[in-house]
C-alpha cells in the first residue's frame, strides 16, 4: 500500500493529501493546542481516513512537528533597501499578517506548550531563524550608522509585543499606520538611548 510519505509523485495525490493533513493539523493546534487536537477531526478536515493519519504519524508529536515545520521555514522577509524605517514598517506589517494566520497562531500556542519538548524545540527553532533575520539587518544598520548597536532579542521583543492583542481588545487591528507609529517610537528610543550612552562614555 502506498504511504502518504511517498514523495515520488510531486504534485500528485499523495503530496496533496499530505499537505491537507498538515494544514488541518495546523488549524486544530491553533484552536485546541498540541494536546487538544484529535486525529479524528484532522482526518475529517483533510478528507482522509483516520487510519491513514495514524499510520503515517503514529505519534502526536511527530504530526505536530511536521505540521508546524511544513511552511514555517518560509520566513517573513526583512528587506534591506537601505532605508531602515521603511524596511522595518514593511516587516512589521508582513509579520502581523502572518501572526493572524492559522500557522502564526499555532506557532504561538505551541511555543507555550510544555507537554512535548520536541515540539517546543521545533517552534523555538523557527523563532530563532526569524531572530537571525533581525540580527543581520540590525548589524547592517549599525555599520551604516543608521542605528546604534542593539541586542537583536531586545529589539525583537520591543517591536513584536504590540502586535499581540491586549486581552479583551481583539477588535484593535495592527496595520500600516500602527507599524509606522511603532517603528518611529522604537527607533527614536534606541537612537536616543545610544546617544546618551555615548555621552556617558565620553
Amino acid at each position: 500500500m502506498t504511504r502518504m510519505t511517498d514523495t515520488r509523485r510531486p504534485g500528485g495525490r499523495t503530496a496533496r493529501v499530505r499537505a491537507q493533513v498538515l494544514q488541518a493539523t495546523v488549524e486544530l493546534i491553533a484552536r485546541d493546542g498540541v494536546m487538544g487536537f484529535r486525529y479524528e477531526e484532522v482526518a475529517d478536515r483533510a478528507g482522509v481516513n483516520k487510519a491513514s493519519v495514524y499510520r503515517n504519524w503514529p505519534q502526536r508529536s511527530e504530526l505536530a512537528i511536521e505540521a508546524l515545520s511544513h511552511r514555517a521555514d518560509q520566513q517573513v522577509p526583512f528587506a534591506d533597501t537601505g532605508d531602515l524605517r521603511a524596511d522595518l514598517i514593511q516587516f512589521l506589517v508582513t509579520l502581523a499578517a502572518e501572526l493572524d494566520t492559522p500557522l502564526g497562531r499555532a506557532l504561538a500556542v505551541a511555543a507555550q506548550s510544555r507537554e512535548h519538548e520536541a515540539v517546543t524545540r521545533t517552534v523555538h527553532g523557527v523563532y530563532e531563524r526569524r531572530l537571525d533575520l533581525v540580527r543581520v539587518r540590525l548589524e547592517r544598520a549599525a555599520e551604516r550608522g543608521e542605528l546604534p548597536p542593539v541586542d537583536p532579542l531586545f529589539f525583537a521583543q520591543l517591536i513584536s509585543g504590540p502586535m499581540h492583542p491586549f486581552p479583551g481588545r481583539t477588535d484593535v487591528p495592527f496595520g500600516h499606520a500602527e507599524a509606522e507609529r511603532l517603528t518611529d517610537v522604537v527607533l527614536a528610543g534606541i537612537r536616543a538611548t545610544g546617544a546618551d550612552r555615548l555621552r556617558e562614555v565620553r
